[in-house]
């Protein structure tokens, strides 16, 4: 595993670092082409003991690649470039690392004072801030918005932080492969993208023997005008949701991919994942065609009894619970 990090002035990315090292055995690695003197107004810090030093990406990737099953942190991702040859390997995350811009340069004030160094302005530390960030040519911001973390570092505290990195968990191993339970529902987070509801966005996907049968999305049934053209005046209306069914033109989701496998193709043992915990109705089709399993991510207003009817009718039912990603404060 190899974990980048990247992110603003003070953000605690060293901070980050050594607990990766410190705490989770964490070898250290530094690109030597991205340690140019760029005018930061914060003093250098020393890496972490045992840091290993490379003269190039590629170097680095040589090195890491028969190594990827060992630790490996890389900090100060600053170059594009380098990001994108990272990106490419399956062992990569990258990590952002931010905190308000006050917060920033109280840090920036204390650290240069426990170097000697002379204070700096808020107005000072803005300046050499934003070009790190937007400069044109080497600014970060495009790389610290392909973060997959983005870890908001918000206290002076170093406790909290660790707790931070401790609930995290991330030397999960489904951060790098998805599992069968994230692959199949991003597939159905994907389905629900071509759903053309105005209530709600749901995709489902219908899985036997880890083997895709059927995908399906919510939306008005072919051949009739889309629910977001019009199609649906139930869903156009103001109808709370779970009222007025039996006025809805739209198909559920699962409904759709049901019908597009039909009980012949589902057989037995077959899954199906969904966005969204399906509603009454569907349960009812859901354990007619002979479904197994379902495996959903949000709730619904109708959760309690569709647990009852799965319950009663055998089939199993769970939430799917994801490493934690995207703002982490």
């Amino acid at each position: 595993m190899l974990i980048g990090l990247c992110g603003g002035l003070c953000a605690g990315k060293r901070a980050v670092a050594t607990f990766l090292v410190d705490v989770l055995e964490f070898t250290e690695l530094v690109l030597v082409e991205e340690q140019d003197d760029d005018g930061s107004p914060t003093p250098d810090v020393s890496p972490n003991p045992g840091v290993i030093s490379f003269n190039n990406v590629q170097d680095l990737m040589d090195y890491i690649t028969p190594r990827w099953t060992q630790r490996f942190v890389l900090t100060a991702i600053k170059d594009k470039k380098v990001l994108d040859e990272l990106s490419t390997r399956p062992f990569f995350i990258l990590i952002g690392v931010d905190a308000p811009v006050c917060v920033r340069w109280a840090r920036c004030v204390k650290r240069r004072e426990a170097t000697g160094a002379p204070s700096i302005a808020l107005e000072d530390f803005l300046r050499h801030s934003d070009k790190q960030m937007y400069d044109p040519v080497t600014g970060i911001i495009g790389i610290v918005d392909r973060a997959t973390i983005k870890l908001v570092n918000l206290d002076n505290s170093l406790a909290a932080l660790h707790r931070k990195l401790v609930y995290l968990n991330l030397t999960d191993s489904e951060r790098l492969r998805p599992g069968w339970d994230a692959y199949f529902m991003q597939l159905a987070s994907l389905a629900a993208k071509r759903s053309n509801c105005m209530k709600r966005r749901v995709g489902c996907v219908l899985v036997r023997e880890k083997r895709v049968i059927a995908t399906g999305y919510n939306g008005a049934p072919r051949g009739l005008k889309n629910c977001n053209e019009g199609g649906c005046a139930r869903c156009n209306g103001g109808s709370a949701g779970g009222t007025a069914l039996d006025a809805c033109m739209c198909l559920h989701a699962e409904e759709n991919a049901l019908l597009e496998a039909g009980r012949e193709r589902v057989g037995a043992g077959a899954t199906l994942y969904c966005d969204t915990c399906p509603c009454l109705t569907c349960s009812i089709k859901i354990v007619q065609v002979g479904i197994s399993e379902v495996v959903y991510y949000q709730g619904y207003s109708m959760d309690a009894q569709t647990a009852a009817i799965l319950k009663d009718s055998g089939v199993k039912l769970r939430q799917y619970h994801p490493p934690k990603d995207g703002v982490v404060g």
